[in-house]
């Protein structure tokens, strides 16, 4: 799997990546400031003046959004919160937390920290508007830092509003978490009505639509999925955090691997174990050593042609950290492992140099959904 995220600087030790999805909302908002916005504002300027203001606005809510998740970044580190980096993405930024917050009181002031930002970053930019307007500075920095004032003021009071997973969400979640003392619970809560707001905002898209405002319904149809998708996939993901807590690998494995010979051919390989069992990757022993693993990926780089007279022994992987795993490894860190991007979703578990097992996401997920079929979590 291809990372779509690239990193572009480090701050205070956290580690700032922009998803490829970013370069397509800087290029949509530096052209509704240039060709709309600020043209019907300042009439009169060169063309070019305002492509300048554009860009220049673009990089500006760049900055406006790492400030506001720098915020909630540092107030976590506060807490004792690992921070893996500072990703933005089409939709805005993210902070991704490692864990989720152990108190109440941490999870409201990680979640308030980035409004609060965010409302000082639009009292900032109003006063350069109004230094700007009684120095009669040029109109580029006037109509720039209205702007961004305004932008970070909507981004402020849009985030306070109580849908999880927005700021605000959280921050009912946390007094949900308070008052019942379940944390599940309360996310539940908050997730059911960050779904529900998620569905308004579509609701509010598909009308601009049909009142012909095709840029503003597109803003809300889009933002409203990403919000009621957010929403459930956090109440899954701590549903599966719970789940998962306190398990091994040992316990999800599959104690009778399927497993190949060195000297096997790749067309044996290929026509009796990879077409047969339906399995991108495959342990390689050598009586009762494990060698390594082979995949669907190294046979691919050998022509056809030739798989008769390759063996498996030539395209063997040795075992790493990327393909093993050790048996008692906590079920929750190998799923976080096992999950990331481009990292291989079926692993060996190795005790040693004995090969004990293999582990997929398809043995997680099949057991979180026989557990939550038999054993329904309470409301």
């Amino acid at each position: 799997m291809t990372s779509t995220q690239y990193p572009l600087f480090r701050l205070f030790g956290f580690e700032v990546k922009v998803d490829i999805s970013w370069f397509l909302i800087a290029l949509l908002i530096t052209w509704t400031l240039a060709a709309e916005l600020f043209p019907q504002r300042y009439p009169g300027l060169a063309h070019e003046m305002y492509w300048w203001m554009g860009v220049t606005g673009a990089a500006g809510i760049f900055c406006s959004i790492v400030f506001h998740e720098f915020s909630h970044s540092l107030v976590a580190r506060h807490f004792g919160i690992p921070i893996r980096g500072i990703t933005l993405f089409i939709f805005g930024g993210i902070a991704e937390m490692e864990k989720e917050p152990t108190t109440p009181k941490a999870e409201f002031l990680i979640a308030i920290a980035g409004p609060l930002a965010s409302f000082l970053l639009a009292f900032f930019f109003y006063r350069i508007q109004d230094i700007a307007i009684s120095n009669e500075w040029p109109v580029f920095i006037v109509g720039v830092s209205y702007y961004l004032g305004y932008l970070n003021m909507i981004l402020a009071i849009f985030n306070l509003v109580p849908a999880f997973p927005l700021d605000g969400g959280r921050m009912l979640r946390a007094a949900l978490w308070a008052s019942k003392k379940n944390l599940l619970t309360a996310t539940r809560i908050s997730s059911q009505i960050g779904s529900g707001f998620g569905l308004v905002l579509m609701t509010l898209g598909i009308i601009a639509f049909i009142q012909g405002q095709f840029i503003a319904g597109m803003w809300w149809l889009l933002i409203g999925v990403f919000v009621k998708t957010a929403a459930i996939a956090t109440y899954k993901q701590l549903v599966v955090q719970n789940t998962l807590q306190n398990q091994t690998v040992r316990h999800f494995m599959s104690s009778t691997p399927i497993t190949v010979r060195p000297t096997l051919s790749i067309e044996q390989l290929v026509e009796n174990y990879i077409y047969k069992h339906h399995l991108k990757m495959l342990p390689v022993v050598d009586g009762s050593r494990l060698l390594g693993c082979i995949t669907t990926r190294e046979v691919h780089k050998v022509p056809r042609k030739q798989w008769q007279q390759r063996t498996v022994a030539e395209l063997t992987i040795l075992c790493s950290t990327d393909n093993t795993i050790d048996p008692d490894c906590s079920a929750i860190d190998a799923l976080s492992k096992m999950t990331q991007p481009g990292a291989n979703s079926r692993r060996m578990v190795v005790e040693g140099q004995h090969l004990l097992g293999m582990i997929s996401l398809t043995d997680f997920n099949e057991f979180i959904s026989l557990k939550l079929e038999l054993e329904p979590t309470k409301r």
